[in-house]
């Protein structure tokens, strides 16, 4: 039997929806690190899913390190609504953080990279997992970094 305090503990540690963390609890037997996995996996094919969908609104986020480096990014979402949101804002703020700290050539590039946070997982993965818990289509549309 599942408990309700272990389904709460991974429906934080992956935004996952309540039932879907229930249903891995339960696929792993209670073993949490592998459900926290499993849920990734499942995220990642829900990504999939809502990749050929179209990115039509979206933001421009600013980040400056030490007033010496400068990134902007245009990032996309389907919707207002969730350009608007925490894990969006979240998301593309890590994203800059990342072009100013790693300089990648360019957007192919930049998601191949490990995430400077946690380089158990790339920027590819980071946003299938933001996709997964927003529910529709994010893309990096194109940035510029500046260094004095």
């Amino acid at each position: 039997m599942t408990k309700a305090s272990d389904v709460q503990k991974l429906r934080e540690v992956t935004g996952a929806g309540i039932m879907d963390c229930k249903k891995a609890l339960e696929d792993t037997k209670g073993d949490f690190d592998k459900a926290t996995t499993l849920i990734r996996e499942r995220g990642l094919v829900k990504a999939e899913t809502k990749k050929e969908r179209a990115a039509n609104s979206g933001i421009i986020e600013s980040y400056v390190h030490n007033d010496r480096v400068g990134v902007l990014l245009e990032i996309h979402s389907e919707t207002d609504f969730v350009a608007k949101s925490d894990p969006f804002r979240a998301l593309s703020h890590n994203i800059a953080m990342q072009i100013a700290a790693m300089d990648p050539a360019d957007v192919e590039t930049l998601l191949k990279q490990e995430f400077i946070k946690d380089s158990s997982r790339s920027i590819e993965e980071l946003i299938k997992e933001a996709i997964s818990k927003v529910g529709e289509n994010i893309k990096v549309e194109k940035f510029i970094r500046y260094q004095v």
